[in-house]
Formats: structure tokens, C-alpha cells, sequence
């Protein structure tokens, strides 16, 4: 006789559930909750682990849902089928996809942010966990090797930070925590020269050289990087812009220094 499917989960009781909602209600240092279709197989083509998986019936019956449940199979990460309603609760979504997964959190060594000619993202108190994400974001698109997320910033792998990163924090070698100017002493060791935009600074960012092996460091987003981090970056670049616009927020401001960074390392 072949073997029944397990039955469908109704209840928000159930242990799975429990499980989904603490992760959703409260960070891990070892597990990271996904949603959505694209990020779980963003994850299971990073080497993310994943340990559980939840499906709707809508979700398991499409196509997208086959492929995707193959893919977990694979992994020997059958998913379980859950009742429309019940993950729907669980969702962060206004219209949830019909799929959520715990995985492992990735791990990274220091070294892996060095590969290459270095080009690193160092965040500093960036507490706006989907500002996170897009910084994440943008420095691998720019072609980072890795980022410093220091003390005071958002977790990466917060469900708003995988959402603003699309994936990039499951792949882009990152550390958390520390303090920033203990960072800085890491990448001046390593010859890595920081580099951040202030307002008018002398210089144009236009006018430095990020062909070598540079960090390029963002502050908070209301306050910036103080007068003591100031004085410990190698180099203080400017953006030009009209006035009366006297700044960028901190996602445009860093999108601006690592596509200069990656057009200048193109040439």
C-alpha cells in the first residue's frame, strides 16, 4: 500500500506553526525564516540548508510550486501542506505566495570578504532593516567582495533585510557586530583604505582612485558617521549636487561610490 500523505495542517497550534512564528516574532543566531518562492530558491542555490518547509495547497499545485518542491525534495526538505489561513497568518506579506522555510543561517569567514581586490561595504548603525537589505544589495550588484555590519545595525537576515537584499545577504560573506573604529584598524592591517561621502568635502568622489582595495563606509540614517569615525576614514569624498538639496539618503549615496567603484575597476 502506498504511503499516505501527511495531512493537511489546520490548526495554529500545530508545532510547525509554533516553530514558523517564533522565528517570525524573534531572531535566531542559528536559523533564518524565508518566504517566498524566489528566496527560498535563492537559498537553496546558496548551500542555505534548509531544515522545514511550508506549503499551501494553492502554492503546491502550481507550477512554480512543483519546481520548487523538487528542489526541496532534493534537499530531503519535504515541505509540509498548510491550510491557506494558517500561513497566511504567518506571512509578513499583504498577499503571501503560499510558501515559508527555515534554513540555517549562513556563515562567513573574514577572509572571504578579502577575496579579490577588496570592496567592502562597512555599515555602521544602519537600523532600518530594509535600507539594510538594499545595501547589501547594491554592493554585490556593484561587485563587493563583503561587508562589516557593525554594532547597532539591523540584522541582515531579518525578514524586511532578505527582502530589500532579494537574496544578496544569503551570498555576500558578511560579519555582524563589532565596533566601528576596531573595523577600521581590520581594513587599514589588510591595506584597505575606507572611504566615505560627507558633505562638502574637498574632494569630488569623482576625483579618488577605487581601483585598489577600498571599504566604503555609510553611517546611520539620520546622523551619519560621527566626528571621531570621521577622522579615522583614509579619504572624505563629496557628491556633487544643486542645491538646495544639500544631501542623499544613505542607499543613493552608496549606490553612487560602488557603481563609480565598478566602473572604474571595468576600465
Amino acid at each position: 500500500m502506498a504511503p499516505r500523505d501527511p495531512p493537511l495542517i489546520r490548526s495554529r497550534s500545530n508545532a510547525l506553526v509554533r516553530r514558523l512564528r517564533e522565528l517570525k516574532d524573534r531572531a535566531s543566531r542559528e536559523l533564518v525564516l524565508l518566504e517566498g518562492s524566489r528566496l527560498v530558491a535563492e537559498a537553496l542555490a546558496a548551500g542555505v540548508e534548509i531544515l522545514e518547509a511550508a506549503v499551501s495547497p494553492r502554492f503546491r499545485d502550481s507550477r512554480r510550486g512543483q519546481e520548487l518542491l523538487r528542489s526541496l525534495e532534493e534537499c530531503r526538505a519535504t515541505p509540509r501542506t498548510m491550510h491557506e489561513d494558517v500561513l497566511s497568518s504567518l506571512s509578513e506579506l499583504t498577499s503571501g505566495e503560499g510558501v515559508l522555510a527555515i534554513g540555517r543561517r549562513p556563515r562567513f569567514a573574514e577572509p572571504q570578504l578579502y577575496q579579490g581586490v577588496p570592496l567592502i561595504l562597512v555599515a555602521a548603525g544602519i537600523q532600518n532593516p530594509g535600507n539594510l537589505g538594499g545595501l547589501m544589495r547594491t554592493a554585490e550588484a556593484a561587485g563587493g567582495t563583503g561587508a562589516y555590519l557593525a554594532h547597532g545595525s539591523a540584522d541582515p537576515l531579518s525578514w524586511k533585510s532578505l527582502r530589500g537584499s532579494m537574496g544578496s545577504a544569503l551570498r555576500l560573506p558578511h560579519l555582524t557586530g563589532g565596533r566601528l573604529p576596531e573595523i577600521l584598524d581590520k581594513l587599514k592591517a589588510r591595506g584597505v583604505r575606507s572611504v566615505a561621502a560627507v558633505p562638502r568635502a574637498a574632494r569630488s568622489y569623482l576625483d579618488v582612485d577605487l581601483r585598489g582595495p577600498v571599504a566604503l563606509v555609510v553611517g546611520g540614517e539620520g546622523w551619519g558617521l560621527d566626528e571621531a569615525a570621521l577622522a579615522a576614514i583614509d579619504v572624505q569624498v563629496s557628491i556633487p549636487m544643486r542645491g538646495p538639496v544639500e544631501s542623499l539618503n544613505v542607499g543613493v549615496a552608496a549606490g553612487v561610490l560602488f557603481f563609480e567603484a565598478a566602473r572604474q575597476r571595468a576600465k
